[in-house]
């Protein structure tokens, strides 16, 4: 198990160790001669070298001007700056003088140059002449402010050292600016700096609003030196690159780490920083040791082929460092060993490291790491503390996820100016009290001239706002920002998964994906990508196709690929949605040929392109208007229905094939478009239809059907077998016999297994509940999760799924494990070396596990639902033998048939639907692909048992809340209605019955199925509620409960949901109604479609009482139904959550529902809607 920080070990508080200047001063005495700095050559200007004494010397020049003027410790110096010599010269002779170095980049809009200048409010500007000669002098908008309200003590109008070594500083009033300071260059002049002197600036990027500067202390600048030195093998040999913005803190690291080692600095010339060319400027000048940020790395190494071998290290910070980044640049660098490493403006210096060997030492390390490179552990004397978000004293166990807390003496001072924001940011340790370390000091205290500026030790933690994870090694993990997390049609969604899981195709060389404003004001998510060039040729012959003559279109800073890389817009949605729930696909993607980058080597996200202006930039072509000629009218008015929607999508590029979801439409997208469709065409489309039929012709076809017009271009598409034929074909494929165990057997065993699938839905969190808490034998489960890349990250999901839903036990770990998988793979996607381990350890197999969608194809539930049923079986026909479980729904029953049979044997005194029918009533009918699906998987497994197979089927119907702690699946279609009928502020009124149970009560009947399995083959076993509410008296429930909802006939609920939602796409302050996702359902005769045969339910009374005899010992065989607490629990549950306000009417209060602050935060990791993941 991993050895994790302790809070409150000594840090070595007082351990300062000199300033910058200092060591750089013992350098150039010590080794005056030696190389300091290279300006590499380029097109326009020959090599230039200089020593250190050099250097010192230009550098004591400036101090002593500062000096002179009156500059002192405190006051800040601005540098209108250069990536050149000069640059440092201008930050040494700064601090030499006791003062504050900031940076100003001409590159930066000069508001945000005024910005800089505001914050700061320096006493003096040292202007560099190859920053006025490249970018002109500063703007007037600038020079006015510094003219009128800055009150400056000198200005350096243009810095330059010569090739020889002699400093110029420009003229004022026709005199050198330097000539009385011109005999003092040996030394720096006699200014006293300590641990809390603040030799810089530096200001945050502002990418979420106003820079901020941040003060940094001397304390920090050299603290980690030695001890890098010795871990990295840094020394006076090591030859450096100057390759960080310029205004970014990274620079000071660039600078202060050679100059502190007697090394060399490399500083290449403005071209050299390019694509393809930064690649060659290493291989010519061979440097050893490189800082970079990601971005700045895929500027290395982005279609790069020249091998740099020289280069031994490359430490990474500023973002997340990929695997692919990593390989990318282990291609060309073989002997480099990378070092990640994390930290912030605020913490001063990156404090954290994670080493990844080079190529030559261990070409296979990459493949033991995930997608992205975690952080590390701190460098000597910092701690990265995984701190728990609701209970902030405590720290997260290996696998949790919290807040990142940096620990550490040589954090920076804070903020300038802004003391309630180092009030949130930097805070007092709360693990340990300071006063311990005040007296070590005082018994350390020598008199030391330095502590004139020295507050003391301070014992802080900085708040990072980074989300990450203890791993087992120790190490933490980053996962993402708490900010980071965003809500998309009620969806909540972590950016940088999709960025993960792009990143991994092929054909992505970066991306950078962003929430952005469509036309319509709408948030969207948009994904901006850069082709990998090297494999779009081979991608295109693979699928037969031609590339197309598009050499991009500027916008902005970049160039936009508007027709080149469509077919690769739909390559990335498909492999998306493999990885990614459908709400997570970005609607749009965007193809440049380069993401911009700001000054400080970072995606430049201001200047990406709004889709909005990507749409008015894309013009059809002659192919796409002769195209359009040619479509029906239909098709055209259905395509411009399309693009009103679809954001950045032009109807006349559309084709007949394009598939409404490609182009990027959503399920919400599709239920306004079928509304649109039927009010401004009078066609009345379902939504299974555009599911059917999503291509610009199939569905046009559709409406022209419904119009009873002709068919137009109706495609042919391939329809495939019926559900039914699907059947026949899979029962030809099953095994002749089936093995099984004797449940008796499995029984008396002292610690039996069961194997779950769908474990992190809300009926898999609680079986696993149920099973684990039958505590009369040690029975362990192990659970198959699905959507992450190893067991780790399985276990932590399955945790933090359980903690979500307030089911988490302790002592459940030692009883609890999992393995990889996915529904739509093979073998449930589960690897060789697993699935030996399954067929020999498991005893009880429950397939829990499927893709729940209501409007989704047969075909394309198939695998996940059909396909995992056969593959679940054939696990138990392999090993020792076993029982199965099959968790399958009501909706096998959703037919005219047993709706008819259900009220004709009522009727007649024959009872309720069997559990014995044949089901040869669905066998047509079934309008939904999940029932059809479901329905097959059935009658596979019955026909299982009858090859041998012992097990059950469990057939639950509406699924709610668990009856004890109110908890519930806010996705649910019942918590929807309740949902949407407080926001419209009317329900309707339906009569009829609802089979709905407490999750908890379904959970119980499952287990008792799979532990008790009825003698000779398999057996259905239904889950009804006892008793059953009508429709109207569940929804009454809300005026029960003081909510103003007032009852109203189905026809007019109707109504006011349909004006609702048209109405949102105007009013921009209403929100999203909970029954979007579900609209055509609810407004296509819901009175009908909910109408439900009754279920007979011996063989649940029989297994239920089995189970107490057995298992329990309590008997639970009456069932359960749902009742007004029961209710009042959800609404109390949805009203903690925020899904829905509290009730503002006169009625009964809402029962108490009580959430542990771990629910809630794992509720909020879960995503989904209202932190509750969907499906299973």
């Amino acid at each position: 198990m991993a050895q994790l920080p302790d809070p409150t070990v000594d840090l070595d508080w007082s351990g300062y160790g000199g300033s910058i200047q200092q060591h750089f001063a013992r350098q150039a005495t010590a080794n005056p001669d030696r190389t300091c700095v290279i300006e590499t050559s380029s097109a326009e200007a020959p090599e230039r070298r200089f020593t250190y004494s050099q250097i010192y010397q230009a550098s004591n020049l400036l101090a002593h001007h500062l000096s002179e003027a009156g500059v002192t410790n405190g006051d800040v110096v601005m540098i209108w700056a250069h990536r050149s010599v000069d640059l440092v010269v201008a930050i040494m002779g700064t601090l030499a003088s006791g003062a504050t170095m900031s940076i100003l980049d001409p590159l930066y809009p000069p508001t945000r140059q005024q910005i800089y200048l505001e914050v700061a409010q320096p006493c003096a500007l040292v202007n560099i002449d190859r920053a006025t000669q490249e970018a002109g002098p500063l703007a007037p908008l600038v020079r006015r402010y510094i003219d009128e309200d800055l009150k400056l003590k000198t200005e350096v109008p243009s810095l330059r050292i010569r090739d020889d070594g002699f400093l110029e500083g420009g003229l004022v009033d026709g005199r050198d600016v330097f000539a009385p300071v011109r005999s003092k260059a040996a030394s720096p002049p006699d200014s006293l700096v300590g641990p809390d002197s603040n030799p810089t600036l530096s200001f945050t990027s502002g990418s979420e609003g106003r820079p901020k500067g941040v003060l940094g202390r001397h304390y920090s600048l050299v603290r980690y030196f030695p001890w890098m030195a010795e871990r990295f093998n840094l020394t006076a040999e090591s030859k450096f690159t100057l390759l960080s913005g310029i205004a970014h803190d990274p620079v000071q690291r660039d600078i202060f780490t050679p100059l502190f080692l007697g090394a060399q600095l490399l500083v290449p010339s403005k071209e050299d920083i390019q694509h393809e060319k930064l690649a060659e400027w290493f291989r010519q000048h061979q440097p050893t040791v490189t800082h970079l940020t990601p971005a700045m790395g895929q500027i290395l190494v982005g279609g790069a082929t020249a091998e740099f071998p020289a280069l031994d290290r490359a430490f990474f910070v500023g973002d997340v460092l990929t695997t692919r980044d990593c390989r990318s640049l282990r291609r060309l660098a073989v002997n480099c060993n990378i070092v990640n490493m994390y930290g912030t403006t605020e913490t001063q210096r990156a404090v954290s490291y994670f080493e990844i060997p080079s190529r030559a030492k261990d070409p296979d390390f990459l493949d033991k790491l995930k997608d992205t490179v975690p952080a590390g552990r701190g460098m000597q004397n910092v701690q990265l503390l995984v701190v728990d978000r609701q209970d902030p004293k405590k720290l997260c166990a290996v696998g949790e996820v919290g807040e990142i807390y940096v620990r550490a003496a040589g954090l920076a001072e804070g903020y300038r100016g802004d003391a309630a924001l180092n009030e949130q940011k930097f805070l007092a340790s709360w693990f340990v009290d300071n006063d311990k370390w005040l007296e070590a000091d005082r018994k350390a205290d020598k008199g030391e001239p330095w502590r004139e500026y020295y507050r003391g030790p301070r014992d802080r933690l900085y708040r990072t706002g980074d989300l990450g994870r203890y791993l087992e090694t120790g190490d933490v993990e980053c996962t993402g920002r708490a900010d980071d997390q965003v809500k998309i049609r009620g969806f909540r969604i972590e950016l940088n998964d999709i960025d993960s899981n792009l990143s991994q195709s092929l054909l992505v060389r970066d991306c950078k994906t962003l929430v952005r404003r469509d036309r319509n004001e709408e948030p969207t998510l948009v994904s901006y990508v850069v082709p990998e060039l090297n494999e779009w040729p081979k991608f295109l012959a693979a699928q037969g196709l031609d590339d197309v003559d598009d050499q991009g279109t500027d916008v902005g800073p970049t160039k936009v690929y508007l027709t080149r890389f469509r077919r690769m817009q739909t390559e990335l949605r498909d492999h998306l949605k493999g990885r990614l729930p459908s709400y997570a696909v970005p609607t749009t993607f965007i193809v440049l040929n380069r993401l911009p980058l700001n000054p400080n080597g970072k995606v430049d996200k201001p200047n990406l392109p709004f889709p909005d202006i990507i749409e008015q930039t894309r013009d059809a072509s002659d192919e796409d208007r002769k195209r359009w000629e040619s479509l029906t009218e239909t098709e055209r008015l259905v395509a411009t229905k399309w693009a009103d929607l679809i954001p950045g999508l032009n109807a006349k590029t559309i084709s007949p094939q394009n598939d409404f979801f490609d182009l990027g439409g959503h399920s919400l997208l599709a239920q306004q478009m079928l509304l649109v469709v039927r009010k401004t065409m009078g066609a009345n489309v379902s939504i299974n239809a555009l599911y059917d039929k999503p291509s610009l012709a199939g569905f046009s076809a559709r409406v022209d059907r419904e119009l009873g017009a002709a068919a137009g271009n109706d495609e042919q598409e391939s329809q495939g077998p019926s559900y039914a034929d699907s059947l026949n074909d899979l029962i030809q494929k099953l095994p002749d016999s089936f093995r099984s165990a004797d449940p008796a057997t499995i029984r008396a065993k002292a610690a039996p297994t069961v194997f779950l699938t769908g474990a992190t839905g809300f009926l898999g969190a609680h079986l696993i509940k149920d099973i684990l808490d039958r505590t009369s034998r040690s029975v362990s489960v192990i659970a198959h999760v699905r959507s992450v890349k190893d067991f780790e990250e399985a276990l932590s999901r399955l945790r933090r799924c359980l903690e979500g839903y307030g089911l988490w036990q302790n002592e459940w770990s030692s009883r609890l494990s999992c393995v990889v998988g996915d529904l739509n793979k093979p073998r449930l996607g589960i690897d060789d070396e697993s699935w030996k381990m399954l067929t020999e350890t498991v005893d009880v197999v429950i397939h829990n596990g499927a893709t729940v969608h209501w409007v989704k194809r047969y075909k394309d539930m198939m695998a996940a639902n059909v396909m995992s049923t056969v593959d679940a079986m054939m696990l138990c026909n392999e090993g020792k033998p076993k029982t199965f479980t099959f968790v399958s729904s009501t909706s096998v029953l959703d037919t005219d048939h047993y709706v008819e049979l259900s009220t004709r044997q009522i009727g007649t005194g024959q009872g309720a639907v069997s559990e014995d029918d044949d089901m040869m009533g669905s066998r047509t009918g079934l309008g939904t692909g999940y029932g059809q699906s479901k329905w097959v998987s059935e009658q596979l497994v019955r026909e299982a048992g009858r090859r041998g197979l012992r097990g059950s089927v469990v057939r639950p119907g509406y699924i709610l809340g668990n009856s004890e702690t109110g908890v519930c699946n806010t996705d649910d279609f019942l918590i929807r209605l309740l949902k949407g009928c407080i926001q419209l502020g009317v329900r309707p009124r339906i009569v009829n019955t609802v089979n709905s149970v407490p999750v908890n009560h379904v959970a119980r009947v499952v287990v008792a199925s799979a532990l008790n399995p009825l003698p000779d083959g398999v057996h259905v076993i239904h889950v009804t509620g006892h008793p059953r509410l009508r429709m109207h008296e569940y929804l009454s429930l809300l005026e029960f409960y003081g909510y103003k909802v007032s009852e109203v006939s189905y026809s007019d609920w109707k109504d006011e949901l349909e004006k609702y939602v048209s109405a949102g796409g105007q009013e921009k302050d209403l929100e999203q109604n909970a029954l979007m996702p579900l609209f055509h359902f609810c407004v296509n005769d819901l009175p009908a479609t909910t109408r439900a045969p009754e279920l007979d339910d011996r063989n649940a009374v029989r297994v239920l009482k089995e189970d107490a005899e057995n298992w329990t010992g309590v008997d639970e065989s009456a069932g359960l139904g749902i009742g007004r607490e029961d209710v009042g629990r959800y609404l109390g549950y949805l009203a903690e959550f925020r899904e829905i306000g509290w009730p503002s009417g006169k009625g009964r209060p809402l029962p108490e529902v009580k959430l542990t602050p771990e629910q809630r935060a794992a509720a909020d990791a879960m995503g989904g809607r209202g932190g509750k993941g969907k499906g299973r």
